[in-house]
């Protein structure tokens, strides 16, 4: 959506960037560990910041674990068809995107077809891949027009996806929309409530938006996070192939569900700290070993990355210390330690309901003394997250500016088999050019 909105010369509006899903599009080459019972291992780095160089970034990375034989799906399309998709991006692109899709499933798994507009239908029962020429035509004979009855058509999904339930398979239902929920259930908390009724019983939802005008992001991301699934915007086929063909993996087969990152800072290395986005996925202290609180889910393959910026003791701190602070208030003892932090990880694997912990300390072992000692992926995130930042404001980011960020992601491109790396160093140009004949406020 980010994209979009600069290819169109404009910068997004604050409010509409989160910088974490824009540090979280690219591929990282962590090191993924080989134990379907360890789903993931922490990658983390400590480095000057490139904005603050008197702060330090905590680079945190997880990569899931491959799988080599995948479970069959149970696929079931909700494909809005109102008339507002009637428009080459939408509608078209999403006919095109899903065929993308079908050619990459495998000969047993299923796909169904719900549509809804001015009412919701079923336009295809559930049916293998063996039959995909079925599939295809139901894709093509698809037109838009009508109202948006996008509450009907959930529970009609939803309902198709049960009777089509195998304990053993991936059952998941993919929502192909604008945004625009008109008719049905509008209200965000009744929706909400119903996805995660329907996420316990073993069917997760993910969410593929389109176009722009009426396109609800906020709700969106809501269905998706609570479906135990993910929102992709989609603006061109390649974007189409990228998330549904290369990423289907990390996409449709979980290897861990409700994923809690928890990092406690050592007082006596550490005066402040923040965590760079991740704003609407926060978690209460309290919630972390509460397996009923539900949280994301990682995919096969699926790379996770967090940065949090820190102000080490000494340095100049941008808040006031506190007059009442205890030290260590639950366990009332001082602990000396060069630690700076210490990280735990909570999940559960897929058909678990009890979470297991992973964790571990972050000492002087992970510092780098300069950013030049990490790696192209660890630098390259660091790019993008100073470009967020900017974006939204650049409260925290001083100085830093535009071509600071192009000369670090340049030089942190590596192997970019995909070019995605080169076409985000096209937009921070682009957004450039956008800020400089930006109406000043």
């Amino acid at each position: 959506f980010l994209r979009r909105q600069i290819l169109q010369g404009v910068l997004p509006a604050k409010d509409a960037v989160r910088v974490e899903e824009m540090i979280n599009y690219f591929p990282y080459d962590y090191p993924a560990p080989t134990n379907k019972d360890v789903p993931f291992e922490p990658t983390v780095a400590v480095y000057p910041s490139p904005w603050n160089p008197t702060n330090k970034l905590v680079h945190i990375g997880l990569k899931g674990h491959q799988i080599k034989e995948k479970n069959r799906t149970n696929l079931v399309f909700l494909l809005d068809v109102s008339g507002s998709m009637n428009s080459p991006d939408k509608l078209p692109l999403l006919k095109n995107a899903l065929r993308l899709m079908v050619d990459n499933l495998s000969p047993d798994d299923r796909v169904a077809i719900v549509v809804y507009a001015g009412a919701a239908g079923t336009v295809l029962d559930s049916t293998t891949i063996k039959d995909k020429q079925k599939i295809i035509a139901a894709l093509e004979n698809l037109s838009a027009g009508g109202s948006t009855a996008g509450g009907e058509g959930i529970r009609r999904a939803y309902d198709l996806a049960k009777a089509n339930f195998d304990a053993n398979a991936v059952n998941r239902v993919i929502l192909a929309t604008d945004g625009d929920f008109n008719v049905g259930i509008t209200d965000t908390e009744e929706l909400k409530g119903f996805i995660e009724r329907q996420r316990d019983s073993g069917i997760f939802l993910s969410v593929l938006g389109f176009g722009s005008g009426n396109y609800n992001d906020a709700l969106m991301q809501t269905l998706a996070q609570n479906g135990n699934g993910v929102a992709a915007y989609i603006d061109t086929l390649s974007e189409a192939r990228k998330v549904l063909v290369e990423e289907a993996s990390s996409t449709l087969y979980p290897i861990a569900k409700d994923v809690k990152i928890q990092i406690e800072f050592n007082p006596d290395q550490v005066a402040e700290y923040r965590l760079i986005g991740y704003e609407t996925r926060m978690l209460n202290r309290a919630d972390f070993n509460n397996d009923k609180i539900d949280a994301g889910e990682i995919g096969a393959g699926h790379t996770v990355t967090a940065l949090y910026e820190i102000t080490p003791v000494g340095a100049t701190a941008q808040m006031d210390e506190l007059r009442y602070q205890t030290d260590h208030p639950v366990t009332k003892k001082p602990v000396k330690t060069s630690e700076l932090a210490f990280l735990k990880l909570r999940y559960k694997l897929p058909n678990e309901n009890k979470s297991r912990l992973i964790d571990r300390p972050i000492g002087p072992k992970d510092v780098k003394e300069s950013l030049d000692q990490t790696s192209d992926d660890i630098r390259f995130a660091a790019s993008v997250a100073g470009f967020g930042q900017i974006l939204t404001g650049g409260q925290f980011t001083g100085n830093f500016n535009y071509d600071d960020i192009i000369k670090l992601a340049e030089k942190a491109k590596g192997i970019d088999s995909f070019g995605y790396r080169a076409e985000f160093v096209n937009l921070v140009r682009l957004a450039k050019q956008s800020a400089a004949i930006a109406p000043q406020p």
